[in-house]
Formats: C-alpha cells, structure tokens, sequence
C-alpha cells in the first residue's frame, strides 16, 4: 500500500504533527492497573450511538466465551463528549467507547485513553494506513478504526428537473440553485444552530489550517484564506435564506423535512444515508449523488468526511482489562459479518470501513432503495471522492472545548445575530486564551 495514496491517508491530517514533545501538556500514559479477577467472562462496557452497533455486540457476545459486551447507546457524537467527560471525572468511564478522529488529541491530554499499542500493532496491515493514524497520538495507539467517511452532496433528482437545475458543480452553482429553489419555498440546505461542523468540513476543503504545529508550539489561525472563502459561501446562504434551520435534536423533524422537499440537497458521507433510509416514506428513488462542490477556479477537493476523519473505538484508561477491549474493538472492525452489518444503510449506519480494502464495500453503504435508478452511478461518485480529499488538517489538543464553544457562537450565526467572520474572531482569541490556560504553547 502506498501511504500517499490520498485515498489511503486522509486521516493521517488528524495527528499530523503532534509527535513533538511538549505539545500535549499533561499528556496520561497508560497506568500499571493489574487485569481483573474473574472466573466467569469479562464483561466490558461499551458506549456508541451508531446504528446497528446492537447487532454487532449481540454477534460479538454470541461468539465469545471469554468476553462479552453491555452497549449502552448514547444519543450522538456530541452527546457523548459530554457523557464521557462526567465519567471519566467520576472514574466510571466505559472501556470502550466509539468516537472520531478530532477528539482524540483531546482525550489523550487528558489522560482518559489506553495506550493499546502492544495489543493492536500486529493487526493494522488490515487497515487503511490513514483511517489507521486516526487513532495515533504520538507515535501510540489509542483507538481501532471502525470506519472512512468519503464526502459528496446528495440531492432531489424530481425537484430539480421540475425547476430545470443542474447538480451544482460548485459553491456558486449551488447559491445559484439556492435562490431559485427559494422561489418555490424549497431551501437548498439546512444548517443547525448547534452544528457547526458546516463551518468546519468548508474550512476543511479550502485548505483552512486552524491548529499548526510551528517548532514546539501550536500555531492557531481561525482567519487564514481558506476559513475566510469557507465562511463567505456560509454568509452568502445564511443572508439570502436559503437554509433550513432545523435543529438535530428533533431528528424525525429534520428527515421528514427532506422526504416532503422541504429542503432539497445536504453534503454528506455515506453513514448519513442510514438516517434517511430509516425514516423516508415518500421519496425513494427521487434521490442521486454528485460531487461535493468546489470552489470556483479549483479542482475538486472534499473534507476528510463529515464525519470527522472516520470513527474509532478507543479504550479508557480506567478500563481494568485493556487488552481484552482492545481485542473486542479489532473484532468489531474487521469481522466480515460485522463490517457488513454496519456498512449497509439498512441494517447498520452506511459507514465506508476503514479497512484496506474498504472500496469493495462502497455498494453495501449505499442505499439502493434511496436512490433507486441513480444507484450504480452513485458507486463512482463515491469512489472518487476518497482520490480528492484533502488530507493537510490537523486538530488540536483543545478541540472538545473549542468545538462546545464554537457551537454557541454558530447559533448567533445561524439566527443573524452575529456574521461568521465576528465568530471566528471571537475563536481565534479564545482558543488561544484556552491553550494557554491549559499551559500549551500557543502562536496566534
């Protein structure tokens, strides 16, 4: 495998840089627990919110003596960040726990991850090597990739041709298509108040590079090129009302929103399908894939996913029986019927997996039931997406705690109460004010 094959090393950007010393402040190494007693099997808690990880864990339990799994399912990404941060404060974090790629610098700073690197290094030619550094933080391994996430907008074939649009090839094309739609109370997209992963995933493609590493400190810059081109495309569809502003806490809202057109396109990778497949009643087969939009002048390039860099399974470092957890995360990422199960939309969270060979599962994460006739023309969008991501992002060792906090400034963005250049001056003098709080050393 090449490992500049940029379909094989999108997720490195998620630890680009951090192996100086010195960078993670406090950074928790691995404890000398003792593994538990026992003379029955172990029984280790494990935390997720993606779909079909039931199924996986009731495979898992039905095959092993030894180990078994008690899943708690938690509501979603966010959610669990703030789960995890009140358990491992308690000392009842669960040893197992799903998670992505932008979190894990932060967990490990803060001492909350088990180096795994003993029980797990002989298994990665599995793996892709990119979705693989995704759960590497100075050379040591905290977390067993579970999936990649290619990134490509996916839109209402009957709403456009009935208003006589074309899948917008750029963000242009797209505002354009925004502003007739508008015409017919349809928006072109919904952007959450509490989500500003939108401001994030553009960034991402612009080339934007929040957190750097600059000799042994952290460079941060929320105002370089690349952020600026992201947040005018944003400000452009905020000022003219072309979004929805559908919250995901009411997520039967948010689908059916789609499924009656109230909103006609999102950009999303393939574990986002599930939802929609889940939920529709009215709209199979109205559905079709197209390239994630580029900016105007340039070639395609898309964000290492909407979902962050792919997921992971890590293991705690309260966990008393690490190596069996770590064997637990490797089975659920690599057994076939287990990678199938979560790769379809049907049965799982359409997740692509994260192993080497994960383009063979492109037709198992995507929906033919949701696409209907547009269905193998869909395969080759996916595929080329993984060729043209753009792998120079780095996140940074406060990242739980800039995220919750840009999420609070993006709702005054989302309701105009504030432009998106007034938020990000506002992150870039907290994140810096945050880092050096926590004792890092900052550049910004």
């Amino acid at each position: 495998m090449n490992f500049t094959n940029p379909r094989r090393r999108f997720a490195r950007a998620a630890v680009a840089g951090i192996a100086l010393t010195g960078l993670l402040a406090a950074c928790g190494g691995p404890g000398d627990d003792e593994p538990a007693e026992s003379s029955g099997p172990v029984t280790l808690d494990f935390w997720g919110w993606a779909n079909g990880q039931e199924a996986v864990v009731k495979a898992f339990n039905a095959s092993h003596k030894d180990i078994q799994l008690k899943y708690t399912k938690v509501t979603d990404q966010l959610t669990m960040q703030k789960q995890l941060t009140n358990a491992v404060k308690a000392g009842n974090a669960p040893c197992l726990m799903q998670n992505t790629g932008e979190y894990v610098t932060s967990w490990v700073s803060q001492g909350a991850l088990a180096d795994i690197t003993e029980y797990v290094e002989g298994e990665k030619d599995k793996f892709n090597p990119g979705s693989w550094a995704t759960g590497q933080v100075q050379g040591k391994v905290y977390g067993v990739p579970t999936a990649s996430a290619p990134a490509f907008t996916i839109y209402r074939t009957d709403l456009f041709k009935k208003y006589d649009l074309e899948p917008p090839q750029t963000w242009d094309d797209f505002i354009a298509a925004g502003k007739e739609l508008k015409k017919h109370d349809i928006k072109v997209t919904n952007y959450a108040g509490e989500d500003p992963s939108t401001l994030e995933v553009l960034a991402m493609q612009a080339g934007a590079k929040w957190y750097a590493v600059e000799g042994d400190s952290w460079a941060v810059n929320f105002k370089d090129e690349g952020t600026l081109k992201a947040a005018d495309v944003i400000q452009q569809i905020i000022d003219n009302d072309l979004n929805s502003k559908l919250s995901f806490a009411d997520y039967a809202a948010v689908q059916r929103n789609y499924d009656n057109g109230g909103t006609a396109t999102r950009q999303i990778s393939t574990w986002q399908m599930s939802g929609m497949v889940q939920n529709f009643t009215k709209s199979f087969g109205d559905w079709a894939l197209s390239p994630w939009p580029t900016f105007k002048g340039e070639a395609p390039k898309t964000p290492a996913g909407t979902n962050q860099s792919g997921n992971l399974t890590l293991v705690s470092e309260q966990c008393k029986n690490k190596e069996q957890a770590a064997q637990a995360a490797l089975w659920m990422s690599t057994d076939t019927g287990a990678v199938k199960t979560m790769a379809s939309p049907e049965t799982g969270s359409g997740v692509m997996p994260a192993l080497a060979d994960s383009d063979a599962y492109v037709s198992e994460a995507i929906s033919e039931k949701l696409l209907g006739k547009n269905y193998e023309p869909a395969k080759k969008i996916v595929t080329d997406s993984l060729s043209t991501i753009n792998t120079d992002w780095t996140f940074g060792p406060n990242w739980t705690a800039m995220f919750t906090e840009m999420q609070d400034e993006w709702a005054k963005v989302v309701n105009k109460e504030q432009k998106v250049t007034d938020l990000l001056d506002h992150m870039q003098q907290w994140t810096v004010n945050d880092l050096k709080q926590r004792g890092i050393s900052v550049k910004g």
